[in-house]
């Protein structure tokens, strides 16, 4: 998929910056809901919220990382589809951080050629290496250790990500990048089905607004 990476850098710090301020909307949207419904407790869950924010945190990743850009959004691609498999485990702001840190390290495992360990990551994200092992793990299954992502899917992701951010600032240029292509899906929460007609898709565009 090395097609499909980033060329434009300039475009990362407005990729972080929407990201992580949808994972705050889609966290706080869950801190809300899970007052009124119950939600399981992981090893994702910390017993208090982070001191640190979502987007110092995930600044703090793309920083350290050194990972290629295209692995973040793969990392999104995962959230989306683990918050599928497993819907009694939201996105919150007691889980967000430690499932940012997996996701992104998954991602790049499965699309680098080169990339950091365990241990690293475990730096990174400010956790010990035996907590880091076994949230990747607990990560991997409940993906079902369903890790690829087609050409399609990855631009289809993209091209969300683009409206979403088009919508949010002045009018960008991406000639120079082959990032941002595809049809855009209605995302909700973070909930795209990959498996979705092209027909429920369309209809999905038209009905929801994140």
């Amino acid at each position: 998929m090395a097609e499909l990476e980033i060329q434009n850098q300039n475009l990362m710090p407005k990729l972080i910056d929407y990201l992580s301020s949808l994972l705050q909307r889609v966290a706080e949207a869950n801190d809300i809901n899970g007052r009124f419904q119950p939600q399981k407790i992981s090893v994702f869950h910390g017993l208090s919220r982070p001191n640190i924010s979502i987007q110092s945190y995930l600044e703090r990743i793309f920083k350290y990382a050194n990972c290629s850009p295209c692995c973040f959004v793969v990392a999104y691609v995962y959230l989306d589809r683990f918050t599928q498999c497993q819907p009694s485990l939201p996105i919150n702001s007691l889980n967000i951080h430690r499932l940012l840190i997996t996701s992104v390290m998954i991602a790049a495992k499965f699309m680098d050629d080169m990339y950091y360990n365990n241990a690293y990551y475990a730096k990174v994200g400010g956790i010990s290496i035996t907590e880091m092992n076994f949230l990747e793990v607990d990560f991997l299954f409940g993906l079902g250790f369903h890790l690829n992502v087609t050409p399609t899917t990855f631009q289809t992701y993209c091209a969300y990500l683009q409206k979403e951010m088009l919508m949010q600032s002045p009018p960008m240029n991406f000639e120079d990048s082959s990032f941002f292509m595809g049809r855009s899906p209605k995302l909700q929460y973070i909930c795209f089905n990959e498996d979705e007609s092209s027909s429920q898709k369309q209809q999905q565009q038209q009905q929801l607004v994140v």
